[in-house]
């Protein structure tokens, strides 16, 4: 069993959902980014999303596009997002980590490498936002032979047909986003949340996790009671961006005060079925 399928049986057995956090490997910088990485478990998370800096993150709002160019900046990319995962296992080896991202670096990496290296990293699965089921067959592949999950999306205009078609190769969690369009920008209904997350629960049986627009634990809070997880991305990023200085150094204390936020989030999701 993964620690991703692990985790989700227990949360369920808890009665709870799982709170998920993002940040971008390397944002603002190498250590910085790998404290908060390493301090996030501590801080309520149950799964990491972890982003691969790429400069052009299509799907992505102002927020984590800065992440990217911030962590590019200093150095980041697909090597070092690896290098954190590993320094991370080296004291945690339960939490499952996701790593977030686009196909292009992928590609140039080399396929097969980059799964065989994620996987020995102790990467669980990945997101690719800009591959389609239809266009996914190359990487699903290696994913399956590296023992890592390959996590889709599904989102607002995914119709049933579309549904059961995404829902069928996905493995360890299904991600729908909440809103169309890019993220960090309007935020979904509850009512509708609701809604989407039981169409995609009559075509599969695999978790589904909630992202793009949640932004406070009350937000988190509504989005636990409906789904079995809740992302949040962009607003951690933002308070990140936040405690930088005009030159992009890191303010002093900004890891712990990010983790604090992050703490409230997670004390939102986990109260949410109270």
């Amino acid at each position: 069993m993964s620690r991703l399928t692990d985790r989700f049986i227990t949360l369920k057995a808890e009665g709870r959902a799982a709170f998920i956090p993002f940040i971008t490997g390397g944002d603002p910088d190498y250590a910085t980014s790998l404290d908060i990485l390493k301090g996030l478990p501590d801080a309520g998370a149950d799964i990491i999303e972890l982003g691969m800096p790429f400069s052009d993150p299509s799907a992505d709002g102002p927020a984590i596009d800065q992440a990217s160019q911030r962590a590019i900046k200093a150095g980041g990319g697909l090597t070092k997002t690896l290098d954190m995962v590993t320094e991370f296992r080296a004291g945690d080896s339960t939490t499952p980590i996701v790593l977030m991202g686009y196909f292009n670096p992928l590609l140039r990496y080399g396929i097969d490498a980059f799964c065989a290296a994620a996987a020995k990293a102790g990467v669980d699965g990945l997101i690719i936002v800009d591959l389609p089921p239809e266009e996914d067959a190359e990487l699903k592949g290696p994913l399956e032979k590296a023992g890592l999950h390959l996590i889709r999306l599904a989102t607002p205009t995914s119709n049933g047909e579309r549904l059961a078609r995404i829902a069928k190769g996905a493995s360890g969690f299904l991600y729908y986003v909440a809103v169309a369009g890019i993220t960090g920008q309007k935020s979904a209904e509850a009512s509708d949340i609701g809604a989407a997350v039981a169409r995609i629960r009559a075509v599969t049986d695999i978790p589904v996790a909630v992202g793009f627009g949640i932004k406070t634990p009350e937000a988190a809070a509504g989005v636990a009671r409906v789904a079995d997880a809740a992302v949040v991305g962009s607003a951690i990023v933002g308070e990140i961006a936040a405690r930088l200085d005009e030159n992009g150094t890191p303010r002093l204390n900004l890891a712990q005060e990010v983790l604090d936020f992050v703490a409230s989030l997670a004390k939102g999701v986990k109260g949410a079925r109270a």
